[in-house]
């Protein structure tokens, strides 16, 4: 019975959760101590649980302007916060108990699985060290990419700084910056025409949202596509269709008065970061309303299983369109390259988009009636925070107390997983091979 009432309490989803959660309060805390602001005076509480929120969980919405509010010890805490929000609570952990050689148990293992979406146990510790050391090359080597932009620009020291910051930042798909030194909100606006620091970062976002086992099918079956893991091929596929759509529409229709040049980055930029990155080279609130509409769309989606990405994720997408399908060929499961998805898969996304789309909603429609506001404006808001994705029009540091904890409670559910969140609150059901009498509804 011991063991049992131990195996409820500690399971794999519940370490997830109370992670993540108690990385949020000791970031909150750091924030709170007058040494993170560049006044020196003590940040609000709801302000700083806030920011910590939006850090760990990789959105980067933000109440006070990260280059201004914040001194370096402020950004440093954010960056790091960003750091381990990306990669996972779990396996940063997992990391550090690799490092000092501690044995690592089935139990560990077991929630270092759930943590980065890995099909079994096993291998599961080379395939955390593989990506942990990928992570920090691939940031690395973006940083080394913007250094120029940033060191002519701002120096030797704050170009370091800066090439870093925004580096992590998008790998992790959180959309903090540093650019408030110009203008207050201004993300990377000053940038729409620099090919260098559009492409880097989206490439930055790209790879980071593609999943951590996508990762391993590219390292050991290079370009041969046919071997990869159905997961891979689903997500690099729907990855690629969700970039190129948005970029079209976005190329013909928003940006037309703009040259090709400028036309083709912004295009490009604005496809890319709703999944879920929360950076943007364009202003947001001129688009029009089916431009944002698409925007929150992309959002909800998010990136793929095991990613820094937040969001409803790529798979989920695709099973949902797979089911439709199967649906309407009269087949009895979807199925893709070649393999047939469990009917447990099916049903686990149909419920994570009722989630999704329940959250997103009634969210979107509490902070319209509180603040008053127009209701697309907060449901981008709230698609915005439950995609961990960032991106404002510019509402968020006008919020009210509770709606700044609506939008708390959706980027926490958006970056921990829906399931998870679930799977953690409510214990197992007792095994049973007992079914119900089946009797037919009609839907439709």
């Amino acid at each position: 019975m011991r063991q049992l009432v131990h195996k409820n309490k500690m399971s794999p989803f519940r370490v997830i959760l109370f992670g993540f959660v108690a990385v949020i309060l000791l970031g909150s805390f750091l924030l709170m101590l007058p040494i993170a602001t560049q006044t020196r005076t003590i940040t609000p509480p709801i302000d700083a649980l806030f920011t910590a929120t939006s850090a760990v969980c990789v959105t980067g919405l933000v109440i006070h302007d990260t280059a201004t509010y914040w001194s370096s010890f402020g950004q440093f805490v954010i960056l790091l916060l960003i750091q381990i929000g990306g990669l996972g609570v779990v396996t940063v952990a997992g990391a550090f108990a690799i490092l000092s050689g501690r044995k690592i148990g089935l139990m560990q293992r077991s929630t270092m699985q759930e943590a980065i979406a890995a099909p079994h146990v096993g291998g599961i510790v080379r395939l955390t060290g593989f990506l942990l050391e990928t992570a920090l090359a691939i940031e690395l080597l973006g940083a080394a990419f913007l250094f120029p932009v940033f060191c002519k620009e701002f120096g030797l020291l704050k170009g370091i700084w800066y090439s870093l910051f925004h580096s992590i930042s998008a790998f992790c798909n959180a959309g903090f910056d540093l650019m408030g030194i110009k203008q207050q909100f201004s993300s990377l606006t000053d940038y729409a025409t620099d090919p260098l620091v559009t492409i880097v970062i989206a490439l930055l976002i790209v790879v980071g949202g593609i999943g951590f086992l996508t990762w391993d099918d590219i390292r050991t079956n290079r370009f041969h596509f046919h071997k990869y893991r159905m997961q891979s091929k689903v997500i690099l596929t729907v990855t690629g269709f969700l970039i190129l759509l948005p970029m079209l529409y976005f190329f013909f229709f928003e940006f037309s008065e703009k040259e090709l040049k400028e036309r083709l980055l912004l295009s490009f930029f604005q496809a890319v970061t709703p999944r879920t990155a929360g950076f943007n080279t364009a202003d947001l609130s001129l688009m029009s309303e089916t431009g944002q509409a698409i925007i929150i769309t992309l959002m909800i989606i998010g990136g793929s299983p095991g990613s820094t990405a937040g969001g409803m994720k790529t798979t989920t997408l695709a099973v949902l369109l797979g089911s439709a399908h199967a649906v309407f060929r009269r087949r009895e499961s979807p199925h893709f390259f070649n393999r047939r998805v469990a009917n447990e898969t099916v049903a686990q996304a149909a419920t994570i988009l009722m989630m999704y789309l329940t959250l997103f909603l009634s969210g979107g429609l509490l902070i319209s009636a509180i603040e008053g506001l127009p209701l697309l404006d907060c449901l981008f808001e709230t698609a915005s925070a439950i995609g961990t994705v960032g991106l404002s029009l510019g509402i968020t540091s006008e919020l009210s107390i509770v709606s700044h904890l609506i939008l708390i409670a959706l980027m926490f559910f958006g970056r921990v997983g829906g399931l998870t969140v679930i799977f953690a609150a409510l214990s197992s059901p007792p095994a049973t091979n007992a079914r119900l009498p089946q009797e037919r509804i009609t839907v439709g």
